[in-house]
Order: structure tokens, then C-alpha cells, then sequence
């Protein structure tokens, strides 16, 4: 499963609301689309951290990076990259 895929079931879980992964638009606003609130967004985020076992770096999350799966998921998939 893409990395996209698996923040979208992730989100679907934390929103608990029916909506379904493959439901979720890949650059729909997370807050204004599906009305993420400050505690699903801080459950949102700690869920991503288990599914991904890594620990994501809040001081370069922005605002911006949670406007859409999409762009969050190109913040995960910076953090999950091998090392080199």
C-alpha cells in the first residue's frame, strides 16, 4: 500500500464518521473538507507516527503540510526515506 493510501485509512479511522479511505480526495483540505478538528488532528498525527513507526519532526511540520493527503503525504514519505 502507498504511502498516500495508508494516510488515507489512517485519516478514515481518526474522522470516524463513515467515510472511507478511497472516499477521501487526495487534495481535499483536511480541515475545511472534512472538518478536522485541533484533537483529531493531534490523534490524526500520533496515528500517522504508529503506522509509520517513526516520530514525525513537529518544528518543520507547517500548516501547509496538513492542507491535503497529498501534501502530507509527501511530508511522510520525506521522514520515512532510508537514510543514505
Amino acid at each position: 500500500m502507498e504511502i498516500e493510501d495508508r494516510v488515507k485509512a489512517v485519516l478514515a479511522k481518526v474522522l470516524d464518521n463513515g467515510i472511507t479511505a478511497e472516499e477521501i480526495g487526495p487534495e481535499a483540505d483536511l480541515v475545511e473538507q472534512y472538518g478536522l478538528d485541533s484533537l483529531q488532528t493531534i490523534t490524526f498525527l500520533l496515528a500517522i507516527e504508529d503506522e509509520f513507526d517513526l516520530e514525525l519532526d513537529y518544528p518543520q511540520l507547517q500548516l501547509d503540510d496538513l492542507r491535503s493527503v497529498r501534501q502530507f503525504s509527501g511530508f511522510v514519505a520525506r521522514l520515512a526515506a532510508p537514510v543514505q
